[in-house]
């Protein structure tokens, strides 16, 4: 949900005029984030460069936990080796 509360929407003309009040508002932790709404629909959202690296770490994890889902999945047991065998093959004790 883009909106949870009223006073996170802003006009494009809004964030024109007010932008360090605006990100300052958002470096201190007073506000979380901002929808800049254009022609009266959201056109994008404001928040703290953390929030946002927090946001992309989650689902780049959640796209290499779907990824190795899939090829678990997929796996054939004729074709794979075990790890014990793998450490005797390359001559490691286990």
């Amino acid at each position: 949900m883009l909106l949870d509360r009223a006073d996170q929407a802003i006009s494009s003309t809004d964030l024109q005029k007010n932008t360090k009040a605006l990100l300052d508002r958002i470096a201190s932790g007073e506000q979380d984030r901002y929808v800049v709404i254009r022609d009266n629909r959201p056109a994008a959202v404001l928040m703290p460069t953390e929030r946002y690296e927090a946001i992309m770490n989650e689902l780049e994890d959640l796209r290499v936990e779907a990824l190795a889902r899939d090829r678990l999945a997929t796996l054939e047991n004729a074709t794979s080796i075990s790890h014990a065998d793998m450490l005797a093959y390359f001559g490691k004790p286990d």
